[in-house]
């Protein structure tokens, strides 16, 4: 950790510069570590202008001849928008320490019988893990950075694969994550969909998402979700738009927009099935940035939807360029748990309890001071 550039009193991560006190004020650190990376890696170090318009999600690229999208997935080649499906699978036994291990059927028997297959955990059952690469934000403390980093070594495979892998009698999940599935979500639906159609039985659809897609793609990863049992993850960065940006490199004001437009959406739907919860919200607690102010934004805007929605509040591990930070610590995840209950949040789960520590540091805007 580094002192703040700007106020040269609080702690900040080298990565960012800058305090939360300071980003929240408006400033901006000396050093963009988002868009020195991404070069380095031959990714556009902002959502590109000028081409193509792409409107799967929030950056809203518009990509120029010979170019690729902030995802890298899309391109345009020779004035069309072309696209590419990367993604790895993989087995993994239920139940597993997912997002939503704390409400899923395979782990607690919510929406048994019709949507889980005994009375009890899933042991013996597995999930298809599928793993996309690419993903719509450049978030410092990415867990599954490999995402970015093979994302030009990796080849290209088929989505009926996905079809052909789900059909085994002991898949009953086929969960998407990576990166983000939304690059590469027109893929993703179509196997999902022929999933669906093609197999009899349990086969839960999920999403871990970063919850930034066109409201028109949200709806439909939802709808799959909730017609085969199957959960939609959406992971919330941070509320307030100035921590958001520093923290994922994209437009803060408009990502926190669409969250809220996507997940009102999904709540909605969510009310016409009481088990399993459609809509699962979890927020990392990141050491100095996602402080009490920043979950109880969130907490109260999805009370306002729908107190039922559960929230997953995950503690943190120093990873890709955010390594000078400490894990989570206890302090701040209980208080953080109590005040998302405060806001009016019925299911409050903590997730990767084990990273938990006793270190010290502060965790609401009043200690920043």
């Amino acid at each position: 950790m580094i002192l703040c550039e700007a106020c040269k009193r609080n702690k900040a991560s080298k990565s960012i510069g800058l305090c939360y006190k300071c980003l929240k004020e408006g400033k901006r650190g000396s050093v963009d570590f988002h868009e020195l990376m991404r070069l380095r890696l031959g990714l556009p170090p902002k959502p590109p202008k000028g081409g193509l318009r792409c409107g799967l999600c929030v950056n809203e690229c518009e990509i120029p001849e010979g170019g690729i999208g902030y995802c890298g997935i899309w391109r345009n080649e020779g004035g069309r928008l072309r696209t590419s499906s990367k993604f790895f699978t993989y087995l993994d036994p239920l139940p597993t320490n997912c997002v939503a291990t704390p409400v899923c059927p395979a782990a607690t028997s919510r929406g048994f019988p019709k949507y889980t297959e005994v009375p009890g955990p899933e042991v013996g059952y597995y999930n298809l893990a599928v793993f996309a690469y690419g993903c719509t934000l450049d978030c410092l403390f990415c867990q599954n950075w490999e995402h970015k980093t093979d994302l030009f070594r990796v080849r290209e495979r088929r989505w009926e694969e996905l079809v052909e892998e789900a059909g085994r009698e002991d898949v009953k999940c086929v969960c998407f994550f990576g990166g983000d599935p939304t690059p590469q979500s027109p893929y993703f639906i179509r196997a999902s969909e022929e999933i669906l159609k093609k197999y009899d039985g349990i086969k839960r659809i999920c999403w871990e998402t970063n919850g930034l897609e066109n409201p028109s793609i949200m709806r439909k990863m939802a709808e799959l979700s909730f017609r085969s049992g199957g959960i939609v993850k959406v992971d919330w960065k941070a509320w307030s738009p100035e921590v958001y940006e520093a923290l994922t490199g994209v437009d803060g004001k408009k990502a926190v927009e669409r969250l809220k437009e996507n997940t009102k959406m999904i709540a909605k739907m969510g009310k016409k099935r009481e088990e399993p919860p459609l809509l699962v919200v979890s927020v990392l607690l990141v050491p100095l940035y996602v402080t009490l102010e920043e979950v109880e934004g969130i907490a109260s805007y999805l009370a306002s939807l729908d107190s039922n929605v559960p929230m997953v509040l995950l503690a943190f591990y120093p990873s890709w360029l955010m390594r000078d930070l400490p894990t989570t610590s206890e302090r701040h995840a209980l208080e953080a748990m109590k005040v998302a209950r405060r806001a009016g949040v019925k299911e409050v789960y903590l997730g990767n309890e084990h990273l938990l520590s006793d270190a010290e540091y502060p965790i609401s805007v009043e200690e920043l001071l």
